[in-house]
């Protein structure tokens, strides 16, 4: 359904897995990946996105990298360097801002674990993001300057997350609310972290993820004007 593209940052270029609606145009969503990499499970939640119809695109921010197991993955994370992420992340906010098929004013950042901290630092930091969801969202390194944010949020957690606890989501949640800011916080009894990731049946919970995904889908519309 999409394909991979190049798009250019501030003397460079970077790519991205990028899927559109088949008719016409929508909003556009910053899909942002877990600590595995650009893998095939989050070009499937691209095409979702433009299934519903979404113009989705997710950055590549290992470049090329990914992982099958889970040390594999924790030395690319912290490999990773937050400045190069969140360059990488607002190149792939302004060129959805340029594509025909995108018809929001604002773009959306959805991120899953690591990508999920990575959507709410991005919300933090730039302007053009009118929608932040995130998936049990936690990196040790991220850390999002919360009284900038203006984007809603809709955070979504699993309740036996060793991770990213229950408190750790009712602690950010009570953060932004003595801020101001807008928060909508669920977490799913008897889910574990990374719930959402159907090609972990380790941890898939069909029950939370469709519900999260109705809720995401649901935010994203009511929030990215068209």
């Amino acid at each position: 359904m999409g394909e991979m593209v190049q798009f250019p940052f501030a003397g460079g270029t970077t790519g991205g897995y990028l899927s559109e609606p088949k008719n016409g145009s929508g909003p556009g969503v910053v899909v942002i990946q877990e600590w595995w990499g650009l893998v095939d499970h989050i070009k499937d939640v691209c095409d979702r996105f433009a299934a519903e119809g979404f113009v989705a695109l997710a950055p590549d921010l290992y470049h090329g990298k990914s992982a099958k197991s889970p040390d594999e993955a924790g030395k690319l994370m912290m490999a990773m360097r937050i400045d190069e992420a969140e360059r990488d992340l607002g190149a792939a906010v302004d060129y959805l801002s340029t594509l025909d098929s995108t018809a929001s004013k604002k773009a959306g950042v959805v991120g899953f674990c690591m990508g999920g901290a990575l959507a709410l630092y991005t919300a933090t930091k730039n302007p053009k993001v009118g929608a932040c969801v995130v998936f049990y969202g936690g990196h040790p390194k991220v850390k999002p300057d919360l009284p900038n944010l203006n984007a809603p949020v809709l955070g979504l957690y699993a309740e036996k997350d060793g991770f990213v606890t229950p408190e750790l989501a009712r602690d950010l949640e009570r953060q932004l609310k003595d801020l101001g800011k807008q928060i909508e916080v669920k977490i799913y009894k008897g889910a574990d972290h990374a719930f959402f990731n159907d090609t972990r049946p380790e941890v898939y919970n069909a029950e939370a993820a469709t519900d999260a995904w109705q809720r995401t889908v649901e935010f994203l519309r009511q929030h990215l004007s068209v």
